[in-house]
């Protein structure tokens, strides 16, 4: 895209919205100039994307099927006097695997690495230097901004890689390990096998503060693995986040808390699952809704996805409730209420991941919140 130019779109930030909606748009829509601007050095960060098997709609799955890593039949969830293999499939996309598509489907005049934005407007990019980029669009991918307009929770982790010298056993992945002490919040491990004796273990909290204190997750996860009786494990890699948990609010005032009227995606538009925090399913939908929009000029862009995210929103509102009641109960309750959350049945269980929950369901889901659980295995 030459400098000054009016012409196409500017996507900035290629995290993992900002990565698959340059895809999508590269794909489906290879007659438009497109420019990716990524402030770091490889696109998608150092994260790894999970997902329950019918989070994304089956028409859209070809935007990620080759992304993905690593998939598995179903998982296990632990609690004090609960355990159970859910049977459903749960896959996993890393950042190495979403770089290398990224770089191979993009021509090198279509993306910037190591470009910081200074300022994105409608039209517009500054970066740092002075250098204005123009566009008939342009894109706001960056990640979590300025979330004080909403009121939120949070699901925050630390997450360690080990390389093992003899094999883990763990045939499938452990989405919660809740049997560990109950501290700050809700405490739980969750585990992904990479390899016979790969395995990527993280110390997750679902929380009212934001706060990550690395060092303290760290050496829980150390105690964890002593605890578990893996050895000789040589940490590979390390990876820490926070993701917001949706509690209540108006995401339209969130949007309109940026000064700029600009198109936002990912977390920075307030697109991510309202219980988990997760935003892979959201990323592939408003990816594929990008490339099939008529007009790229910036405004257009801008009230389009506000008016999506404020449907989508609207649309989950059961999950904030549901949330709500989570943080309003006692921490050592807040167990309690996810290990009956996971005593439902299978399809109740992929429709919350899935966000398509029924009306029964969310009755059912209403009613597990004081209730007694039964002790069954």
């Amino acid at each position: 895209m030459p400098r000054t130019k009016k012409d196409g779109l500017i996507i900035v930030g290629g995290g993992l919205a900002g990565s698959l909606a340059a895809l999508a748009m590269a794909k489906l829509r290879p007659e438009i100039p497109l420019l990716l601007i990524e402030e770091k050095t490889s696109f998608g960060g150092d994260q790894n994307w999970s997902l329950v098997d019918g989070e994304i709609e089956k028409a859209d799955r070809w935007l990620i099927d080759s992304l993905i890593s690593h998939s598995w039949p179903g998982y296990y969830v632990s609690f004090p006097d609960h355990n159970r293999k859910l049977r459903l499939g749960f896959s996993s996309i890393s950042a190495e695997r979403l770089d290398a598509a990224v770089r191979e489907t993009l021509r090198p005049d279509q993306y910037r690495l190591g470009t910081r934005a200074a300022a994105v407007r409608e039209n517009e990019v500054v970066l740092p230097g002075g250098e204005v980029i123009r566009a008939d669009g342009a894109i706001d991918a960056r990640g979590a901004a300025n979330f004080s307009m909403l009121t939120l929770g949070w699901h925050k982790f630390l997450a360690h890689e080990y390389e093992f010298a003899r094999p883990h056993r763990v045939d499938q992945p452990v989405l919660i390990d809740a049997t560990v002490a109950q501290l700050e919040g809700l405490h739980f491990a969750h585990i992904l096998p990479l390899s016979d004796t790969r395995l990527r273990i993280e110390d997750s909290y679902i929380a009212e503060k934001s706060e990550l204190d690395t060092a303290v997750l760290g050496r829980r996860i150390e105690a964890y693995v002593k605890l578990r009786g893996w050895k000789g494990g040589i940490l590979q890699r390390q990876e820490a986040g926070v993701l917001p948990i949706a509690r209540s609010d108006d995401v339209h005032a969130f949007w309109r808390g940026a000064a700029a009227r600009v198109a936002k995606l990912g977390l920075r538009g307030g697109f991510f699952h309202p219980s988990t925090g997760y935003g892979l399913a959201d990323a592939v939908r408003t990816a594929v809704l990008l490339a099939g929009q008529p007009d790229f000029h910036g405004s257009e862009l801008h009230d389009y996805f506000e008016a999506d995210v404020g449907q989508l929103w609207k649309k989950r509102e059961f999950y904030r409730s549901f949330n709500e009641s989570l943080f309003e109960a006692p921490v050592q309750e807040r167990r309690n209420i996810v290990e009956r959350f996971y005593r439902l049945d299978a399809d109740l269980i992929a429709r919350f991941y899935a966000t398509r929950l029924t009306m029964v369901d969310r009755m059912r889901l209403s009613g597990i919140k004081g209730a007694k659980a039964e002790r069954h295995s």
